[in-house]
């Protein structure tokens, strides 16, 4: 067995803490470094008294280049805009790029200033990334030197309505998709918005209209459906609901024409029937259900009476939603199986 060294840009997120999670079990990655900008030297352990018995001795560093010697890997858990001025460096000292932020994920760079307020300084770079969402765009990623690990809301609400987009049952142009995170979306720094009690008992829309997923989300069904994102209009109302983690994305779409429930569950299962992370049910997805998994829950109902359709999915935002999702990507990328290092089995209670 050929044991693959990884490093860790923005570890002291919580991104980066279910990365060190999740790596602590994985028999094929090991641990080069991890960096923390506002943590350097602190101990892991201190921060996140949860991975202690796997890293007593490991310290959060401040990035240089030099870490870079001898790794073949490096995820990037850095928050949106900050991996852009390093990845020229990282492309060329690395083998494998796996990119958690949303620095890469927009295929037109006309896009950033729009959605993310700045002119994306590597335009050159977009077209080397894959896009990292296995169960659609698997293709991509085998071969890959980088890759662009997709949001959370929009690998929820994507694995929730790939069946319809690609089979063509559904119009693109009147898209609604209404979800909800849990507060570690946020990120770790406290945030006036964030805090105990502003949370507790407290449900929230936030992002209207504007959320900087929606082009993310748009760009995946005009993918699917092989059109341009011209084509696609999707309402896009997120929210903050008071969990830990956990998200879930009920999607209502116009039928093209005429489909039972039983029939389009029999797509769903159809269409992920050789998915090990994604679980077609016919009851309604739980976010408790997905907790601590890489494992997306997805369902689907036609509605005669209103002549909808409506999708949804459940995952955990931190684990599918982002560092279990760029594991998946990473074990692709190092020619290994899939699932390895990886449960598809929540945490329950």
């Amino acid at each position: 067995m050929q044991v693959t060294s990884v490093g860790i840009l923005g570890a002291s997120g919580f991104t980066g803490a279910e990365l060190l999670r999740l790596l602590a079990n994985h028999p094929e990655f090991d641990l080069a470094f991890a960096t923390g900008e506002s943590q350097a030297g602190v101990a892991v352990g201190d921060l996140y008294p949860s991975l202690s018995a796997a890293y007593a001795d490991v310290e959060f560093k401040l990035f240089e280049p030099s870490l870079l010697d001898g790794v073949d890997l490096v995820f990037c858990g850095l928050p949106h805009g900050a991996s852009q001025a390093l990845m020229p460096t990282l492309v060329e000292n690395v083998e494998w790029v796996v990119d958690l932020a949303a620095d890469f994920r927009l295929q037109d760079a006309a896009l950033y200033p729009q959605w993310y307020g700045d002119v994306h300084p590597c335009p050159e770079l977009l077209p080397k990334f894959a896009y990292g969402l296995p169960e659609l765009y698997r293709s991509q990623i085998v071969g890959a030197s980088a890759v662009a690990v997709p949001g959370c809301y929009p690998t929820c609400t994507s694995l929730a309505i790939a069946p319809l987009i690609t089979n063509g049952l559904v119009h693109l142009d009147s898209i609604v998709v209404d979800a909800a995170s849990g507060v570690s979306g946020a990120g770790r720094p406290p945030k006036p918005n964030t805090t105990f009690c502003t949370v507790d008992e407290d449900y929230t829309a936030y992002g209207l209209l504007n959320h900087r997923h929606t082009p993310e989300i748009e760009q995946n069904i005009a993918t699917l459906a092989s059109t341009k994102s011209s084509d696609v209009s999707v309402l896009f109302t997120p929210h903050l609901a008071p969990m830990n983690r956990g998200m879930l994305a009920t999607c209502y779409l116009k039928p093209t024409g005429s489909q039972t429930t039983e029939q389009l569950l029999e797509i769903y299962e159809d269409f992920y029937a050789d998915e090990q992370f994604v679980v077609v049910t016919d009851g309604s997805p739980s976010t408790k259900a997905c907790l601590g998994s890489n494992t997306a829950h997805v369902t689907v109902r036609a509605d005669e009476r209103t002549g909808h359709i409506v999708a949804i999915g459940a995952i955990d935002n931190l684990t599918k939603g982002a560092s279990g999702q760029a594991v998946q990507c990473a074990n692709i990328l190092a020619g290994i199986p899939e699932a390895t290092g990886l449960s598809s089995i929540g945490v329950y209670p």
